[in-house]
C-alpha cells in the first residue's frame, strides 16, 4: 500500500511539475511573478478608480513663458497638471498662492509627468523678462512649470469663460486685479478633474490658499498620476 501511494504521490508532482513550472518560468521571464488579484499591494496593474469627478474639457490655450517659449495645453499632453491665475506684483493672496504651489512643486519634482500652468492676469506689466525674474524670486525649479502671460482679452476669455474661474481689473483696489485664489486640477487626457466635499458636491477647484485645499489637491494629483 505505501508503495502504491509512493507512486501515486509521484505521479503527482511529475504531471505538476510538467503542467506549472513551465508557466512558473515564463512569468519570472516577464517578470510578471508577483501580478494577480489578490496580490494589491504588489501589483504594478494601475487602478483606474480614483472617484474623482470629471467635470469637462480644459480650454485650450496657447501663451508665451518665462523663456520666451510657446507653450501650449499640447505642451501638458498625457501629462496632470495644475492651474492657476495670477500676477507678480500681487500684495494679497498670490504670495500664498505661490508658496503653496512651491509645495506641490516639490511634492513631485523630478516626475515628467506632472506640470504647473501660472497664467498672469496682468501680462502687459508681466513679460516674459519679468516673469523669469518672478519664477527665481519665488522657487520654481521644475522646468514643467511654466508662467506664462500674452494677450489680456484672450487670457480673461481663457479664464472667464474656459475655466469659469473669475479674473478682472478693479481700479478701486490697490493691486487693481482681483482673481480667486483657486487651484484648477488637469488629468492626462486634458479633462478637469475634481472631488466631492463632505456634501457629496463636487467642489470644481481647490483652494490654494488653505493648507486643507492644497493637501486634498496634493492628494488627487497623485491619484490622477496613476490612472
Amino acid at each position: 500500500m505505501k508503495n502504491k501511494s509512493y507512486i501515486g504521490l509521484s505521479f503527482i508532482i511529475l504531471v505538476f511539475g510538467i503542467i506549472f513550472i513551465p508557466r512558473i518560468i515564463n512569468r519570472i521571464k516577464n517578470g510578471t511573478v508577483v501580478q494577480g488579484d489578490r496580490i494589491d499591494a504588489v501589483s504594478n496593474h494601475k487602478n483606474p478608480e480614483t472617484g474623482l469627478l470629471k467635470i469637462g474639457p480644459a480650454p485650450k490655450f496657447e501663451l508665451t513663458d518665462q523663456n520666451n517659449a510657446k507653450i501650449s495645453n499640447e505642451t501638458y499632453k498625457g501629462k496632470v497638471y495644475v492651474v492657476e491665475f495670477f500676477f507678480s506684483t500681487c500684495p494679497t493672496i498670490c504670495p500664498i498662492m505661490n508658496r503653496n504651489m512651491v509645495d506641490i512643486q516639490n511634492e513631485f519634482f523630478g516626475n515628467p509627468n506632472f506640470g504647473i500652468v501660472s497664467i498672469s492676469i496682468n501680462p502687459e506689466y508681466d513679460t516674459s523678462k519679468v516673469l523669469q525674474e518672478h519664477a527665481q524670486k519665488i522657487g520654481v525649479k521644475s522646468s514643467n512649470w511654466h508662467l506664462l502671460t500674452g494677450d489680456k482679452d484672450y487670457i480673461y476669455s481663457i479664464a472667464n469663460k474656459g475655466f469659469n474661474l473669475y479674473v478682472g481689473e478693479n481700479k478701486n483696489i490697490s493691486a487693481g486685479f482681483e482673481h480667486s485664489g483657486l487651484f484648477a486640477l488637469i488629468d492626462k487626457q486634458g479633462t478637469i478633474r475634481c472631488r466631492k466635499d463632505k456634501f457629496e458636491n463636487p467642489i470644481l477647484y481647490y483652494d490654494g490658499l488653505d493648507k486643507k485645499g492644497v493637501k486634498a489637491i496634493t492628494q488627487d494629483i497623485k491619484k490622477l498620476l496613476n490612472e
